[in-house]
């Protein structure tokens, strides 16, 4: 009996809440302040409409008071309501008002929603469906995270679980106002560490599936969707490296090039980004860009290596060298010496020559006469004389008797004299080639005998043919 007691109190308590709860929503319509209601509310939506604020508030004060779901067909006091308070929020100073209007406003979207969930607001288009009801909460809650977000300046966690709630009854006809906002918050709690990867591309993808819908089935607003939509995008872009794999950024990079495939600069660019985003090596459109990239690589490098020969003799006569072709060198170091008018670049090309011409064709005479060459086109370039030291000192064994032989030493050593006396660059070098070369000078005794003496002049024989002044060990 005492059980049966606890239950029938039980259902009563319910039932009249169920009524309560109802109850607080009546209309207008067939009740005695009827036309006080509706004189209230024509007036208070003139008013609205003219940013007459005052005047607007006092009368919806009114309406909402008689008849907060105004005809039972429509959620005009709510939401209306939210707007006047809105404003004054954003009007106030003191901080306790304006948490007293944030209450105020937060009563009214539920008072919205609640009407909807007991249908005591019915629109005449909704009738008994259930999934017109939903889409209205879920309206409701959508402009409630706008006023949060844009208005109220809420805290994310909390504007971000409404609009859940709009996502999750709405579906498809969400307003497309939730993009920009929702994709800041859900940037903004990626970045700080409150949403996972997972759950920021989630969303991305919930609202990407939205656009795409209502670009291809809303007539109306489909445009607006897409145009939203492709805002939000944007604001992804500084987390997208970091939520995304390859396959999110493989259309973009593909229409990218499609747009324009003889953008050179792009296709580099493109194929470095798709590597960047961990595309797979073998990816079809990674290996399709790759492979015309290289390919224009290749063509630009040759015709730029072919240009820069062209203009850069020097630089084949270093390649013909290195090969051996050192004839080949010689003619291209005509070319260079033809072509150059730096006097430093000049006289190197004349030495690179008759190195040549002397240590690789042996040919003395056009060696020697090359390095005079380069020791005219550069004043005090000591090397030059250097090498004609060298040349001396190398064919000195082919010239003659044992005297001749020793008056090459004598010629060698003074143009490493000559050398070190104009350029002081060269100077231990010279000194060590003239330490080597001393033990090499012409004995005194064969002097005598030929009835030579100290400083006298003699001439070298062979190619040579210079006069020396002679000096012995």
């Amino acid at each position: 009996m005492e059980l049966f007691k606890k239950i029938l109190f039980s259902l009563i308590f319910v039932v009249g809440f169920s009524q309560l709860g109802n109850a607080q929503f009546q209309s207008w319509v067939g009740q005695s302040f009827e036309e006080e209601a509706t004189d209230a509310h024509s007036i208070y939506r003139q008013a609205l409409k003219a940013q007459d604020w005052e005047v607007a508030f006092e009368n919806w004060q009114k309406a909402y008071d008689f008849a907060p779901v105004a005809d039972g067909k429509r959620d005009y006091h709510f939401i209306d309501g939210v707007k006047l308070y809105v404003h004054k929020f954003q009007k106030e100073t003191d901080p306790e008002k304006k948490k007293e209007y944030i209450a105020m406003i937060n009563k009214l979207y539920d008072e919205a929603v609640q009407a909807y969930e007991t249908k005591a607001i019915k629109p005449s288009a909704c009738g008994d469906n259930d999934d017109c009801y939903k889409k209205k909460i879920g309206y409701v809650y959508n402009r409630k995270g706008y006023d949060m977000f844009y208005s109220l300046r809420a805290k994310y966690s909390e504007n971000l679980a409404v609009y859940d709630k709009a996502l999750e009854m709405a579906g498809n006809d969400i307003e497309y106002t939730i993009f920009d906002p929702l994709s800041a918050i859900v940037v903004y709690q990626f970045q700080k560490g409150k949403l996972t990867k997972e759950q920021a591309v989630e969303y991305h993808q919930k609202m990407s599936d939205i656009a795409a819908y209502n670009l291809e089935n809303n007539k109306t607003l489909g445009a607006y969707y897409d145009q939203a939509w492709k805002a939000a995008v944007v604001k992804f872009g500084p987390i997208e490296t970091e939520i995304f794999d390859c396959d999110y950024f493989k259309p973009k990079y593909k229409q990218m090039y499609d747009d324009d495939p003889n953008d050179m600069d792009q296709l580099k660019n493109l194929v470095a980004l798709l590597k960047k985003r961990n595309c797979d090596p073998n990816d079809p459109l990674l290996v399709d860009l790759d492979t015309k990239w290289k390919a224009y690589a290749a063509k630009v490098n040759a015709e730029r290596q072919a240009e820069f020969e062209a203009n850069n003799p020097s630089f084949l006569a270093k390649k013909a060298y290195d090969a051996g072709d050192f004839d080949g060198a010689v003619e291209k170091y005509d070319e260079a010496i033809e072509q150059e008018t730096d006097v430093d670049k000049k006289a190197s090309y004349l030495f690179s020559k008759a190195s040549i011409q002397f240590r690789k064709l042996k040919q003395y005479s056009k060696a020697r006469a090359t390095a005079y060459e380069a020791a005219k086109a550069k004043p005090n370039y000591g090397r030059p004389y250097m090498l004609i030291g060298d040349m001396y000192g190398a064919s000195a064994r082919n010239c003659g008797d044992d005297w001749n032989q020793r008056l090459a030493i004598i010629a060698a050593i003074d143009k490493y004299r000559y050398a070190k006396s104009i350029d002081a660059e060269v100077a231990e070098e010279a000194n060590q080639r003239i330490s080597k070369y001393n033990a090499s000078l012409p004995d005194k005794t064969e002097g005598h005998m030929r009835s030579v003496k100290k400083g006298d002049k003699q001439k070298v024989g062979c190619w040579i043919g210079e006069t020396v002044s002679v000096r012995f060990k």
